[in-house]
């Protein structure tokens, strides 16, 4: 299939529409959506203001979906979906983007405002211009062109800009799946512009397992010249975090979609213990990240960490007390998926990009959507600057994604 006509037009209005987008970027970016958690007041005012700017633009059919969460001022945490028609309304191209970004975390290494929008050198700086601005205005850019042109796409696009994304989804897409079975069909093509690569030839289809566990070991406090009197509980925990390491060498298949193609057991953060040295610590507390390829459950991995924790126990003479922070068992989208196959001749067609399937270590909202059932796909032509100070999104990238997206959606 070459590029239609129709799919020309559409192209040319995503050009003209363009600076728009960066008029939308800059008012999306000075207003602040920050999570409860992160010190903030939640997606309200941003999303009112998204609301506001899509209807003068044209995009008009639009419904919200609030989540309750009292500790915010307005008591609600919005999802909002914007739907554009098309000829075949059986199923649909979602585009998930999300709301909330993240703090701006110290603001001296921020060469501008990073909650006011900087345009230079075909690139735009601020909080959240990327991560996940960038994402959410290709969407728009797309939907915009087929409303400008008077062109209906072949299948409807639907837009959701969801909640909370960055500290859980709970008042996002969790709580769409859970409250709305019908929310998404089996049929629809998902897509998650919230993460991929430079040359967006890359199709996250997979993410490993998460298990984040906190160990809290509890010993003898005693003298540091007395440790027979003493069960010392830094001591055990140490041996238990090089046991929790090892584990990769147990749970050892390769995955190569995944780099590092191997499960990672990784002790990270260690609580204070004792003031002095010559104190023998009786209690002891660290954490673990452990990431595990999709091919293991993780029953296997708790059932093998118990079996550590039993043998630090006997060996020193201690409790170990396990919490799991997170859990997340993650499923895979097939690579053969229409959402995969589709997105791969989008790309193909639009750009002459190859792309390929890879999974990832961390989390996005995709293994929510794939856990209850619906195949989905993480793609984006990013730099990926997500969390750091000076965070820039490429201007030619988000039309150029807008482009595949619209490709998709005049495709048969």
């Amino acid at each position: 299939m070459g590029i239609s006509g129709e799919f020309k037009k559409v192209r040319e209005g995503i050009g003209s529409g363009l600076r728009d987008i960066i008029e939308l970027e800059s008012i999306l970016t000075r207003n602040k959506a920050l999570a409860p958690e992160n010190g903030g007041d939640g997606e309200l005012q941003k999303c009112l203001a998204l609301e506001e700017w899509l209807k003068k633009n044209g995009i008009t059919d639009l419904k919200r979906y609030d989540a309750p969460d009292s500790r915010v001022s307005s008591g609600i945490r919005p999802n909002l979906v914007a739907t554009i028609k098309g000829l075949d309304d059986t199923k649909c191209i979602w585009v998930c983007a999300h709301l909330d970004v993240v703090p701006a975390g110290e603001k001296s290494l921020w060469k501008t405002d990073p909650w006011t929008l900087t345009e230079a050198d075909g690139k735009i700086y601020g909080r959240g211009v990327e991560d996940n601005q960038q994402g959410l205005c290709s969407g728009v850019l797309a939907a915009l062109a087929f409303v400008r042109t008077g062109i209906m796409p072949k299948t409807t696009i639907k837009l959701l800009f969801m909640a909370d994304e960055e500290v859980g989804s709970r008042y996002g897409v969790r709580y769409l799946i859970k409250e709305y079975p019908d929310f998404f069909s089996k049929n629809d093509l998902i897509l998650i512009p919230d993460g991929g690569d430079s040359n967006g030839e890359t199709i996250e289809i997979a993410e490993k397992n998460i298990a984040w566990f906190k160990f809290h070991t509890t010993g003898r406090q005693s003298h540091g010249s007395r440790p027979d009197l003493g069960r010392n509980a830094h001591l055990a925990a140490c041996d238990l975090a090089l046991r929790v390491h090892d584990m990769e060498n147990f749970f050892d298949e390769k995955n190569p979609l995944f780099d590092p193609p191997y499960s990672t057991f990784e002790p990270t953060m260690h609580m204070a213990n004792v003031d002095g040295v010559n104190i023998i610590p009786g209690d002891d507390v660290f954490c673990a990240d452990c990431r595990i390829n999709p091919g293991y459950t993780l029953d296997q991995v708790r059932a093998e960490l118990q079996k550590r924790i039993d043998a630090v126990e006997k060996k020193y003479e201690v409790k170990i007390d396990v919490a799991e922070l997170q859990a997340e068992q993650s499923v895979a989208t097939k690579e053969d998926a229409p959402v995969v196959q589709k997105l791969k001749f989008a790309l193909e067609t639009a750009h002459g990009i190859k792309a390929r399937c890879v999974g990832i270590g961390g989390g996005t909202v995709g293994a929510y959507l794939r856990n209850a059932g619906f195949d989905c796909v993480v793609w984006s032509s990013m730099d990926e600057l997500a969390h750091q100070p000076n965070e820039y999104a490429l201007i030619s990238n988000i039309a150029k994604d807008a482009e595949t997206i619209a490709c998709m959606a005049v495709m048969e």
